[in-house]
């Protein structure tokens, strides 16, 4: 596989056996979803439109995206997360698995009426290729939906600093063997998430603002979202971020016009429409 890094790929792949999202559900489910969600044009998506969902994981997103298409193409290059997957969504007739990275998908060019990415292009060696080549199946006028970690050009400096201390920590936990990189994602999510989330939640109730608090968004998530993104978070071997112009740029250099950001957490969620 192109623009692949196999040992990302192998950590995703035992990060989705551990958290499968069989626990995520009801209004955590659909909260999480409308979070990425919101900005997707849906009504201007045809009839049983056909789509794709690339890096689908554990086939979280694509559990509520495929009732409201035609045909959902899951791709992902673990056949781990894809077999997950297949579990998870066995009910549904309309979903193709693809086991492809995003260089090697199979589908035909100017063949899908809509695609999204969240939470997967910052993880292969080049990103600007990768979102070409999502955008390259798409046809005029559809839109796609983006997710890239962000560079925390929202945020003050001293956030950011914060940041770049708890990324030596990733880069260790990383590179340790799939147990011992679970149990130290685990102690941080109890010491760390939960703790700074439930506070955050209080300051929210006393009226405080916590815009600027670190972990703020997992306010009123539950233990098993926590647990599932410290793993995301520290065990991933390659992350990259970007700032908000550095993603329209990439987006419009991969041929998306109307682009669109939402302005509220998760950082940074974009959608555009290929140029026709």
């Amino acid at each position: 596989m192109k623009n692949i890094d196999s040992n990302t790929v192998n950590s995703f792949g035992d990060e989705w056996k551990r958290f499968n999202q069989e626990k995520l559900i009801g209004d955590e489910l659909n909260n999480l979803f409308d979070a990425y969600f919101k900005i997707f044009p849906w009504r201007t998506l045809p009839k049983n439109a056909e789509g794709f969902d690339m890096g689908c994981g554990s086939g979280r997103w694509a559990k509520l995206v495929a009732p409201k298409i035609g045909k959902l193409n899951c791709i992902d290059p673990s056949s781990a997360a894809l077999e997950i997957a297949k579990n998870r969504l066995a009910n549904f007739s309309n979903i193709i698995f693809l086991n492809f990275g995003v260089s090697d998908v199979p589908l035909n060019p100017n063949s899908q009426d809509f695609g999204y990415s969240l939470g997967v292009l910052h993880h292969v060696p080049n990103t600007a290729a990768a979102l070409s080549d999502c955008v390259k199946i798409l046809k005029p006028g559809a839109p796609f939906l983006i997710y890239l970690y962000y560079r925390f050009d929202n945020r003050p400096k001293w956030y950011a600093s914060i940041w770049l201390a708890s990324d030596y920590i990733r880069r260790i936990i990383s590179n340790l063997p799939p147990w011992t990189k679970s149990i130290l994602t685990n102690i941080i999510a109890t010491i760390v998430y939960f703790p700074l989330a439930r506070l955050s939640l209080l300051a929210e109730k006393l009226g405080i603002d916590t815009k600027n608090w670190i972990l703020s968004s997992y306010r009123r998530t539950s233990f098993y979202t926590m647990r599932t993104d410290s793993r995301d978070r520290f065990g991933t071997p390659l992350e990259k971020r970007f700032t908000r112009s550095e993603i329209m740029k990439m987006m419009q250099t991969a041929g998306l016009e109307n682009i669109h950001f939402s302005n509220r957490s998760p950082f940074w969620c974009a959608v555009g429409t290929k140029r026709f």
